[in-house]
């Protein structure tokens, strides 16, 4: 039996000191100093086994915080855990304690094909393993072949198409091995809910950015564009996770979805959920009335949409502990879970051949507040996400 732990960490635009990554954005030495301090803090009370980060400009800065949290750890395993010559040296509340460490861990990264210049510049992502890599990492950013969408005009005829040629962000997909078990694990940063708006040849910037000209339909086109690229990118995750799935691979996916679990993306990247009993609907070929799908049918429809269901590490916990109080992100009063950990039914205990399941869920979000307190400021300087952490147990053995 091994458990092991797997956490999403959006650290908001981890990048070095006197660096513009957005435009006029940049910490000064002392506030990449608090934001380092926090960061390697969170780090070492998260203590997580598999860690996926978003929002990283370049991997030297991550293995600067997690070099920080390295040392931090240390000291307090030191001054935490006895060793033989003290009296309580065999309790084994002291182990619980201990910091794990990454001095052993692998770190890989995802940089932004869209990266550019000093202050247009694009963050990736990358994956923190405590149990190695089982192969080289893979990035999916720039497809091979452009995804055509094609839009059918009700009542037939082509309505034209949406193309996608390279996700905002990238994907990084990884395979680590786990007690004597190889887990697909994808990393994810989807589009955000900003809007997108061209700029004109020649235009120095959007028109829907002149806020003094508030062009409300032109913005409201934004966020269609914004939210379809969100989707597309979500359909491109979709096609990797069933590709893993049909191989047989267990699979988690985390990162920040930028949207809640029931938003139409999710809902693509997770999959259908089997309706209750297929025998009462009508057959797509059906010719008369009571031309419905068999119980046999029933079972192999339902057997085909739940092999490649994700689900969702936070509506597992939620159903185990009957708490209805997860948030990662807190803006203008709205308090929601937009980072998500989604997970094959290899870890559902629900399913009769898990192997393994989701014993516990821990959110970190105690920083997070919606603007109005005093101190929020300072505490988006960290992160404006909570993290998210799954404990999950493989083996047949349970309450071991």
């Amino acid at each position: 039996m091994t458990r092991f732990t797997i956490a999403s960490f959006n650290v908001k635009n981890l990048i070095g000191a006197d660096q513009e990554y957005y435009r006029f954005q940049r910490y000064t030495e002392e506030e990449y100093a608090w934001k380092k301090d926090w960061l390697a803090d969170q780090l070492l009370t998260m203590d997580a086994d598999i860690v996926g980060f978003q929002e990283i400009f370049d991997d030297e800065t991550l293995r600067d915080v997690i070099d920080e949290a390295d040392k931090r750890g240390a000291a307090a395993n030191e001054a935490t855990i006895p060793d033989s010559s003290k009296r309580y040296h065999r309790k084994a509340i002291f182990r619980k304690l201990a910091f794990g460490g990454y001095e052993q861990a692998v770190l890989a990264f995802a940089p932004n094909v869209n990266d550019d210049a000093p202050g247009a510049r694009r963050p990736g992502l990358a994956l923190l393993s405590r149990h190695g890599f089982a192969e080289e990492p893979e990035v999916i950013q720039l497809l091979e072949e452009p995804l055509d969408i094609p839009m059918a005009a009700l009542g037939g005829g082509d309505a034209g198409h949406f193309r996608l040629e390279k996700l905002s962000r990238p994907i990084l997909k990884v395979r680590i091995p786990v007690g004597g078990t190889v887990i697909t694990v994808f990393n994810c940063h989807l589009k955000s809910k900003l809007g997108e708006f061209p700029r004109p040849e020649g235009a120095e910037f959007a028109p829907e950015a002149v806020l003094t000209s508030y062009d409300p339909v032109g913005r409201a086109m934004g966020s269609l564009r914004a939210a379809l690229r969100r989707m597309a990118e979500a359909w491109v995750l979709r096609r990797e996770i069933v590709a893993e799935l049909d191989q047989g691979h267990p699979v988690m996916v985390l990162g920040d979805f930028n949207d809640g679990e029931h938003a139409v993306s999710s809902e693509i990247i997770a999959g259908e959920v089997p309706f209750k009993n297929y025998s009462w609907m009508l057959r797509h070929d059906a010719k008369q009335p009571n031309d419905r799908y068999s119980k046999t049918e029933n079972q192999e429809i339902t057997e085909a949409v739940d092999r490649v269901r994700l689900r969702s590490a936070e509506k597992m916990f939620i159903r185990k502990s009957l708490r209805d109080m997860v948030y990662t992100s807190a803006f203008g009063g709205v308090y929601e879970s937009i980072d998500q950990i989604f997970m094959s039914r290899h870890f559902d205990n629900a399913y009769g051949k898990a192997i393994g399941e989701m014993e516990y869920f821990s959110v970190f979000n105690d920083h997070l507040t919606d603007g109005s307190h005093p101190e929020a400021p300072y505490n988006k300087l960290a992160s404006d996400h909570g993290q998210i952490m799954a404990h999950v147990r493989l083996g047949s053995e349970r309450g071991a």
